[in-house]
């Protein structure tokens, strides 16, 4: 298998873009001071106003034969041209809630099935300075029987996904690991791989 690299980049028109456009949008300040504002809108929002799922899926045995676990992914993305660490993540489809969109990500991104819904988050963004994107973070349950053992991914074509199951008290540093291996550190995941430390290390203190 060769290694994904990006071998051009061109200017690309909003109305020969399939999955983004580019626009420019007048507003008011807080002076009332007419301003312009250029950002980018996704093409895919369906009617349930949400764009996208992240997926953080806790796993657990019911024997306690593994430390909390969770899941991460290893995929490149061309627009930095870089590996990236992230969570499960998708596009919410027409008919279909957050939380279903993530149960369907985690088992077609990892072969993972949850077992049960642990939080959903409210709607958030990541990058509201340049896009109108948003999201949901859906918390998922996945109780194993014993061994962690993975179960076969239902990639589509053309995602090539590498997954791994990481102890959630050595998340942080895995990550560490990655950012010296010249990876991409996602910053959901980041956030939430940090905070986790800092919690845990102030319920010790």
């Amino acid at each position: 298998m060769s290694v994904p690299r990006v071998i051009s980049a061109t200017p690309l028109d909003s109305a020969d873009a399939k999955w983004i456009s580019l626009k420019k949008l007048t507003y008011l300040d807080a002076e009332g001071k007419e301003r312009a504002w250029e950002y980018a809108e996704r093409k895919t929002r369906k009617t349930s106003g949400i764009d996208a799922i992240a997926v953080l899926a806790i796993l657990r045995s019911k024997t306690n034969a593994f430390p909390p676990s969770t899941m991460i992914i290893e995929q490149y993305r061309p627009p930095i041209d870089k590996h990236i660490v992230e969570l499960p993540a998708g596009l919410i489809d027409e008919g279909e809630t957050p939380e279903q969109a993530a149960i369907r990500e985690l088992e077609e991104e990892t072969g993972f099935k949850a077992n049960g819904l642990i939080e959903s988050s409210p709607v958030i963004v990541c990058d509201p300075g340049m896009t109108n994107a948003n999201m949901k973070l859906v918390v998922l349950s996945v109780l194993l029987d014993n061994t962690l053992e993975l179960p076969d991914q239902k990639l589509e074509p053309g995602e090539f996904i590498i997954r791994r199951v990481v102890e959630l008290s050595k998340l942080n540093s895995e990550l560490k690991d990655y950012d010296v291996k010249g990876f991409v550190i996602d910053a959901r995941l980041a956030y939430f791989a940090t905070g986790y430390d800092l919690a845990t290390q102030t319920h010790l203190n």
